[in-house]
Order: C-alpha cells, then sequence, then structure tokens
C-alpha cells in the first residue's frame, strides 16, 4: 500500500508561482508513475502532469505545458510540481495519486491518491 500526503498549496497573485510536493510512503509497485491531477468547483477532475518513477519521463496536459514542471527525487521518496505563470484558471484543489499505468491521463487508472491540496489564483 502507497500514502501520498501533498503540500505546498496556497493563495498566490496571477503571474506568480507555487510548488507543490508530494511525499510518499509505502512500497511501490516496480512499475510505477506520479501523476498530479486538479479539479476545480463544478469541474471534472483533470489530468496535469505525470512522471514515470524508474526512468523520470515526464507527460504534461496541454493547458499547463511550458508553465509547469514535474520532477522527482528518488532518495527522498518526493514528486515535486513546480507552477509558473500561474493563471486564475489554475484555482483547483491539487491531488498526486499513484499508478502502474505508466504514461495514463486517467483518473480511473489511479490507484493510490493523497487528500490534496487548495491552490488559489487572484486575478
Amino acid at each position: 500500500q502507497v500514502q501520498l500526503v501533498e503540500s505546498g498549496g496556497g493563495l498566490v497573485q496571477a503571474g506568480a508561482s507555487l510548488r507543490l510536493s508530494c511525499v510518499q510512503s509505502g512500497r511501490t509497485p516496480d512499475r510505477y508513475a506520479v501523476g498530479w491531477f486538479r479539479q476545480a468547483p463544478g469541474k471534472e477532475r483533470e489530468f496535469v502532469a505525470g512522471i514515470s518513477w524508474s526512468s523520470g519521463g515526464t507527460y504534461y496536459a496541454r493547458p499547463v505545458k511550458g508553465r509547469f514542471t514535474i520532477s522527482r527525487t528518488v532518495t527522498k521518496n518526493t514528486v515535486d510540481l513546480q507552477m509558473n505563470s500561474l493563471e486564475f484558471e489554475d484555482t483547483a484543489v491539487y491531488y498526486c495519486a499513484g499508478t502502474t499505468r505508466i504514461g495514463s491521463r486517467f483518473d480511473h487508472e489511479y490507484i493510490y491518491w493523497g487528500q490534496g491540496t487548495q491552490v488559489t489564483v487572484s486575478s
């Protein structure tokens, strides 16, 4: 069983940066990836970015590509999401999640979930 805990959310102005962190505990599967998702009020949860735990290969949703960067630190068992040039539309609860389906962008394929952290961007 893998446990995930997010941190780093907050209230920022448009154009600012924020860094989210996801700390993992427990044994991860041999074939494993971590993704960040977000859910804005009244909207469905959407994929943001993902990273293969073994190779470090990354993949992004189009709205955040070029502004957000996902990275991992294997020795600390963490996955970070650096968010730059934040926009009002980035306001959401952000979740990190784990999957054995590397490259997946579908939340139903993720089996481990954190509790979420709120990001609010004021315009």
